[in-house]
């Protein structure tokens, strides 16, 4: 480490002119990088023996410093014997403890060589009752059963502000731009506060602004079953975490207020509050966040309306939504959201769990949230199929306000120690209004959009464990959720398809949908370890598909043409049984399954109805193998049929976009498929070598294409079923940390690949292939001292073949520095780097920079941030795409440079 310090508090001013030059940035880092790790090594090695000169095992080998913080541990081996590693040469002491003997210190001497032996150390007998003994060693990572608990203290680094700053630095945990938690291909089924859970799947409102101080330790939960008495009954694989406070933490109101505003820019604003109490009665968690520098203050909202679980007893509904037709916010770039959500956002979220007695628990959450966003976009698209050839331009500003009011109340009445009734209660309602200037060719249109989401959401889960080893679990749901919109687009693009006086369009649409459902599930665990399942439900759901298409000229209606008009109802009853039974035999898990579905479709369009009733079987066989406790090996196999939504079969043509109109297919049908899908991981929690590899593999019988006329005006498509479609998809991760310098490195591999169909311009059939790649690294590293780094590449490789072939490579490079000076200051550096393959010299590669400095005036108190983005000023950002029948490139405008002065405080 004592380079690293002679480095920087040497070349202050010549590190200060390289951060400037763009160009040179990441040679200094690397150079620091590198230096970190050629820093002096120390080799402490020896035995020891008791007082009868016997070797011992299992003795507790501490390496401390001067203030008993601990830096490493390790333990005797069955010959007594010992050795790590000291990275540097500043005062530290070894702790020898074992049980019925005397606690041995030894101050480590510096005696200028790369290895210091102790041999032969000698522990004296300490007789003590068995009750006195208090075993206090604190490990990083502590393994118990299905449970890993990592000690939060082990993995801070002193920069960091909310949950999700800590988790990122756990090895083994993933988590992507927008917050998401995986282990492997795995996402975490929620974050619990001591064993209660808030936010089910919508987790990210708690990692995204709870404050990191409170927490002590992390756990993860593998083989987590979200109903209590399903657990070591069911064979789950999901995981879920748990966040543990510190005992000062519980039982007293505590929390923090984090605000600051910009320096040289203008309005710039960004506050985050949290107040939380978790005493044994009733825990509270309030939270707000106001701000307009593009933060996400809560994640993805879908994901705390409507939480997705498959396949899982007591989930009945949790896939049944209706869906919007249109929108008008324009795509973003694959950048930092930071950087182009130009956003005025305010969160407040309260929410509450009482523990009314022994057996009633009730949860209350409430949320509302309201946000203005504005989008950029420049872009340009070149449209090639056939002999048909031409280029349009785009100029989108466009604006979106949105509020959103979201309440949920959870009711848990534990009957008997076996039998529990959960009740759930949702409602939300968020009202969006969108409007863009849009500048198509040379002529401008302004586009309007307002659209309402309003649900209504019951559901009863009954649980009854009537044997140790068998539950029965009943459930019913109701939904009710409705989609209103308008649109209005003030220029007629549509000449070539209605010869009518127009100058303008609007669209009225409502997508209603009503779904209840009851559904029985069974679990037997028999006492050689096989599961046997039985399931039978019925569900029914109502969908009203209505749509008014209108040419209008000035504010007169002019037409409503035939064929773009709906009102559809599309009404599904689909009453099924399914049997599941796996056999466990010794390292082998072996599962077969059948699902039974007997439906009743009914359709009525215009007042002409038509019915069908299929009936279909869906078989599915998986393995699982345990070769060892390294190595596992889970595969499966299954037939799908999936019966048509209502999108699919609307028969009128809508608008979906200011120059396009799609339909459906007026027509009932269930789509076949099969897929298989391989797994395999190497290692377990705490190893220093973790890997895991997925591959999958999907074939569709027939499956849903487009039959599309293209012109430089207009664009309408009409759906249409094709038989045969693949799809491979390889992703591969691995994770091993190296000891010798404290650093976790990832590596990950993936690839997808897929074909399909679809007909342009009257065209033959025309195969379309697409092919990805993707492939990179990071390296994290977990010094205890003054710094630390995290540094990573990912290139990305896209391919779309049809009778031509389009390609290009991206890449994105970014390092993150932490300087921790001392106890009150510490230094944050993150670079970024974007290289776009099929861009000119002049603008296919872009930097970014952003700082923090941090000053700790009392750590329980107060602290105060100097914060700057975007430090280059980089004021655009282009991208370039390929599609089948399209090469596109866009340009955004990004939130220019600024700088903030904010402050916290914790009370």
């Amino acid at each position: 480490m004592r380079f690293i310090f002679f480095s920087i508090s040497h070349n202050k001013q010549n590190l200060k002119k390289l951060l400037v030059n763009s160009k040179t940035v990441y040679a200094t880092i690397f150079f620091l990088i590198l230096s970190s790790t050629v820093f002096s090594q120390t080799l402490i090695k020896g035995s020891v023996k008791n007082s009868e000169n016997v070797s011992m095992q299992n003795v507790s080998v501490l390496l401390i410093t001067e203030n008993e913080d601990l830096l490493n541990y390790t333990s005797t081996n069955k010959n007594g014997f010992f050795s790590f590693e000291v990275y540097d040469n500043t005062r530290k002491f070894l702790v020898f403890r074992a049980i019925g003997y005397e606690e041995n210190k030894i101050e480590l001497i510096n005696n200028k060589t790369n290895s210091i032996d102790l041999d032969g150390l000698i522990l004296q007998n300490k007789p003590i009752e068995l009750k006195e003994i208090v075993l206090d060693i604190k490990k990083p990572i502590f393994i118990k059963k299905d449970t890993i608990v990592f000690d939060a203290k082990s993995f801070l680094q002193g920069n960091e502000q909310v949950v999700e700053d800590l988790l990122k630095k756990i090895p083994g945990l993933n988590i992507d731009a927008k917050g998401t938690i995986k282990i492997g291909n795995q996402e975490v089924e929620k974050v619990m506060i001591d064993g209660d859970d808030f936010f089910e799947k919508g987790y990210k409102v708690l990692t995204k602004n709870m404050p990191v101080s409170p927490i002590d330790k992390v756990e993860l939960y593998q083989n987590y079953s979200n109903n209590k008495h399903l657990k070591g009954i069911e064979n789950s694989n999901k995981v879920a975490l748990n966040l543990t406070l510190k005992e000062d933490a519980k039982r007293i109101w505590f929390g923090n207020a984090v605000g600051g505003y910009g320096l040289v820019s203008e309005n710039r604003y960004d506050f985050r509050a949290n107040l939380i109490n978790f005493g044994k009665k009733a825990k509270h968690y309030f939270l707000t966040n106001f701000n307009n520098v593009g933060v996400d203050a809560v994640g993805d909202i879908n994901m705390l309306v409507r939480p997705l679980r498959f396949d899982e007893p007591g989930s009945i509904g949790d896939n049944q939504s209706a869906t919007n037709l249109l929108g008008l916010a324009a795509d973003l770039p694959n950048l930092k959201q930071k950087r182009v959500n130009f956003n005025n956002a305010e969160m407040l979220s309260l929410n509450s769990i009482f523990t009314v007695s022994d057996k009633v628990k009730v949860k209350v959450l409430g949320f509302l949230n309201t946000d203005e966003n504005d989008f950029f976009k420049n872009s340009f698209e070149t449209f090639t199929v056939g002999t048909t050839r031409f280029q349009n331009t785009e100029d989108f500003v466009g604006r979106k306000t949105k509020i959103t009011g979201f309440g949920k109340l959870d009711l848990t009445y534990d009957i008997s120690k076996t039998k529990t009734l959960e009740y759930t209660g949702k409602f939300n309602t968020t009202k969006e209004k969108n409007s863009s200037d849009l500048l198509f060719n040379t002529d401008l249109l302004n586009e309007r959009l307002n659209s309402d989401n309003q649900l209504f959401d019951q559901k009863i889960v009954f649980t009854n464990k009537y044997k140790d080893k068998k539950v029965f679990v009943l459930s019913g749901r109701y939904i009710n959720e409705k989609t209103p919109q308008n649109y209005s687009a003030n220029q007629f693009l549509f000449q070539d398809l209605f010869s009518v006086s127009a100058n303008n369009t609007k669209q009225f649409s409502e997508n209603s949908m009503q779904f209840a459902g009851v559904e029985g599930h069974l679990l037997d665990k028999k006492e050689n370890g096989d599961l046997l399942e039985l399931k039978v439900g019925s569900q029914f759901r109502l969908d009203h598909l209505d749509t008014r298409f209108e040419l209008v000229d000035n504010q007169d209606n002019v037409a409503t043409p035939d064929g773009y008009q709906n009102n559809l109802k599309y009404v599904t009853t689909d009453i099924y049984a399914a049997v599941k039974y796996r056999f466990k035999l010794n390292n082998f898990s072996l599962l077969m399954q059948s699902d039974y579905h007997q439906l009743f479709n009914r359709i009525e369009n215009f007042d002409v109805s038509t019915t069908e009733s299929p009936f279909f079987i869906t078989p599915k066989i998986g393995l699982d193998w345990k070769i060892n406790d390294k190595n596992k090996i889970m595969t499966s196999y299954s037939l799908n049929r999936t019966n048509a939504g209502v999108l699919d079969l609307y028969s009128g043509f809508v608008q979906t976009g200011f120059r396009s109109l799609s339909k459906g297919l007026d027509d009932f049908n269930q789509l076949s498929s099969s897929s298989a899908i391989l797994n395999y991981t190497y290692g377990s929690w705490g190893d220093k070598f973790f890997a895991n590899s997925f591959l999958l593999y999907s074939k569709n019988n027939d499956f849903y294409s487009t039959n599309s006329i293209i012109t430089q005006n207009y664009v309408q498509s009409a759906k249409i079923i094709i038989k045969d479609r693949e799809f491979v998809s390889f992703s591969s991760s691995v994770d091993r940390y190296f000891k010798t310098i404290q650093s976790n490195l990832k590596l990950s591999l993936g690839a997808n690949q897929s074909n399909f169909k679809n007909s342009v311009n009257n065209t033959n059939l025309r195969e379309v292939t697409n092919l990805g790649v993707d492939y990179g690294f990071e390296l994290r590293s977990g010094f205890k001292g003054f710094f630390n780094y995290h540094l990573g590449s990912k290139w990305n490789y896209n391919q779309v073949k049809t009778t031509i072939k389009n390609d290009f490579t991206d890449n994105i490079s970014f390092v993150d520095l932490s300087m921790q000076f001392n106890d009150k200051i510490n230094v944050q550096v993150q670079g970024e780097r974007y290289y776009f393959g099929n861009l000119g010299k002049d603008n296919n590669k872009y930097y970014f920079l952003d700082a923090e400095a941090r000053y700790v005036v009392d750590p329980n108190k107060l602290t105060f941030f100097l914060s700057g983005k975007n430090l280059f000023n980089t004021k655009t950002f282009k991208n370039y795409s390929v599609s089948d029948i399209s090469i596109s490139q866009a340009e955004y405008h990004l939130i220019p440079r600024y700088v903030m002065l904010k402050m916290e405080y914790r009370f």
